[in-house]
């Protein structure tokens, strides 16, 4: 099976995944697909939706229930990668043991060298294994689901033992029933003549005699078969129950991406249930997830091979990766490592990777990342010095469609300024401003923008009456007026540098608090209203002057109430030095909102302040 097909089968269920549709990449140029109709009195109940998880390589894009991702372009994916790259490589010595501890599970339930004694030791060690925090307590279910289908074994063997009790008292009923009408025929009373009279009154006398000898065997005999058949469908049922709920734990496992889990899993299942019934009874929606995806049927075969196969793909990626850093090509190993993670961010092939090999990847993301910003902010100087930059450090980075977008919107944006030029000479006021206002929409800031700002204004007037809104609205703080009225500022300062330099300096800030603000409200629209908050919340500390800026944060501070209060609490307790409850409130903060940097910081500070030579 292809490894796409893998990263298919798995990304809906990745909670980086889990997000809401305007963080979604545009569907790219398709024909479009219908969804599946849904069914006849009613929506879809399907917790997979209404198709199929498919992953196009070519084009890195998950098409899913209708809509797309990008599987490298994702802010969820991309807070989780990077946490990845800059945490350290977990190779101390307790991961080392408890990798041993797993390998020797997974040894000793080996198809060729599993015996019950081996089985025995294999669950010996299942809770040793449970004990490390890697584990989150996995080996542990495995190990209840273990007892708990030995357990219904023995069921089955006492009910096995009943059932041999309830056949011999059956055979000895049937014995006597045969005994009794045998004992019946043999009768003396039946020698007689079949036209006497007394004969005959013997007869139907030993007949009642019988019949109702016969009664009560017959009765216990019909109980007997019946209690046989009640047990035999308990033995049934209880056997299939078992089944069902370890086979519903492993594929909980292998959506957890736990794989070495599921392979462990799926050993102990074998070895339990020899019957070689492996047919999945997990529902529907498990099922086809797994055949339509694979196009293999859906066998606990198919789990356990899925689920070596991806360990060996993840060794794969990860000695791909080490190969691609050593020949500098940046990109490439970044997104390699990206789907190497995706798919096994618990094997220890990925979590035992050197930091400072994940560092190179790390920064190369961050780079790409602030090209995507500066492009999207149309900051076209940055952009272009941001791909000089990778193209230098990463020999793979194709700079074609970043270039091709930087270049075309300079081209347009000094078309533009050219016919504002021309309408500035021939004194068309109404053309000079609609061209350029639309070179600085393109190009914000282009430099040749001051080269023609001296003919807006060509009369005095005009200009002085910009010049003085323009330090009026300084006064007053007002930046957010003068943001909004830019194009006829830079116009009005270009003869005047020191207006410029200000000028400048708001623009740049005003261009920070518009980014803030975007990120602050995409957080949002993920539902991390305290994460939102606290990015609003950093900019309004650098700007508090910015009414739409206050706005946003005063929404967000109704939407995380608790985390705010909480945070406020400390910090006003800070300032009372009173470190100790000021800390209890940065603990409550931070258990709110856990990756909350203000929280981090307020700890980290007051413990240091409380525990001075504390390491």
């Amino acid at each position: 099976m292809k490894p796409f097909c893998l990263i298919a089968l798995l990304i809906p269920l990745h909670p980086a995944f889990s997000q809401a549709p305007g963080t979604m990449d545009q569907p790219p140029a398709a024909a479009p697909t219908q969804a599946a109709p849904a069914p006849a009195g009613g929506s879809q109940s399907s917790f997979l939706g209404g198709d199929v998880p498919v992953l196009d390589p070519g084009s890195e894009i998950v098409s899913w229930d209708g809509r797309n991702w990008n599987i490298n372009n994702n802010r969820m994916f991309e807070a989780r990668f990077e946490k990845f790259l800059s945490a350290p490589e977990s190779d101390d010595a307790s991961d080392r043991e408890y990798q041993i501890i797993i390998e020797s599970i997974m040894d000793k339930m080996a198809p060729n060298r599993v015996t019950p004694n081996s089985t025995d030791e294999a669950f010996q060690l299942l809770p040793k294994a449970s004990a490390f925090d890697v584990d989150a307590n996995l080996c542990d279910a495995i190990a209840n689901q273990v007892y708990s289908s030995w357990l219904a074994r023995r069921s089955k063997d006492r009910l096995v033992a009943a059932n041999k009790g309830l056949e011999d008292e059956r055979k000895r009923l049937e014995w006597n029933a045969k005994v009794t009408a045998q004992g019946n025929s043999l009768d003396p009373g039946r020698a007689g003549g079949t036209n006497d009279t007394a004969s005959t009154e013997t007869q139907s006398s030993s007949n009642l005699k019988r019949d109702m000898e016969m009664q009560p065997i017959l009765t216990r005999l019909a109980e007997i078969n019946g209690l046989l058949k009640a047990n035999q469908l308990k033995n049934e049922v209880a056997e299939l129950q078992v089944k069902i709920e370890f086979q519903a734990l492993l594929v909980q496992l292998f959506l957890q991406r736990r794989f070495q889990h599921v392979v462990i899993g799926t050993r102990f299942y074998r070895s339990i249930f020899a019957d070689g019934d492996s047919q999945l009874r997990v529902g529907d929606d498990a099922k086809n997830l797994f055949s339509k995806t694979t196009g293999l049927p859906p066998t606990l075969g198919t789990i356990d091979s899925m689920a070596n196969e991806v360990m060996r793909d993840v060794g794969e990626g990860v000695a791909a990766f080490r190969f691609l850093l050593e020949k500098q090509e940046l990109e490439s190993a970044t997104k390699r490592l990206a789907e190497t993670f995706l798919i096994g961010e618990y094997l220890p092939g990925v979590r035992t990777l050197d930091r400072d090999n994940k560092r190179q990847a790390l920064a190369f993301a961050q780079a790409a990342n602030k090209l995507i910003s500066a492009i999207e902010v149309k900051d076209y100087a940055l952009a272009e010095t941001i791909v000089t930059e990778l193209a230098g450090s990463a020999k793979d980075f194709d700079s074609s469609k970043p270039m091709a977008a930087i270049e075309t919107a300079k081209t347009v944006s000094a078309m533009h300024i050219a016919k504002a030029r021309n309408a500035a000479v021939s004194g068309d006021r109404e053309v000079l401003e609609t061209e350029l206002r639309a070179a600085t929409e393109i190009w914000p800031r282009n430099p040749s923008l001051a080269e023609v700002s001296s003919q807006i204004f060509s009369q005095a007037d005009v200009q002085g009456r910009a010049l003085l809104d323009f330090d009026q609205l300084l006064g007053q703080k007002n930046y957010r007026q003068i943001f909004d009225d830019r194009m006829r500022f830079i116009a009005a300062t270009a003869m005047h540098p020191e207006r410029q330099e200000q000028l400048r300096q708001v623009l740049d800030n005003m261009s920070t608090v518009e980014a803030a603000i975007i990120r602050s409200q995409a957080i949002e629209k993920r539902g991390d209203y305290a994460g939102a908050w606290e990015s609003a919340e950093l900019a309004f500390q650098e700007n508090p002057d910015d009414n739409k800026l206050n706005q946003l944060r005063s929404d967000l501070t109704t939407r995380a109430a608790d985390f705010v209060r909480a945070l406020r609490e400390a910090q006003n307790l800070e300032t009372k030095n009173q470190p100790g409850s000021s800390l209890a409130w940065y603990l409550k903060a931070q258990k709110e909102y856990p990756p909350s940097e203000f929280a981090r910081e307020g700890i980290q500070r007051l413990t240091k302040e409380i525990l001075p030579d504390a390491t």
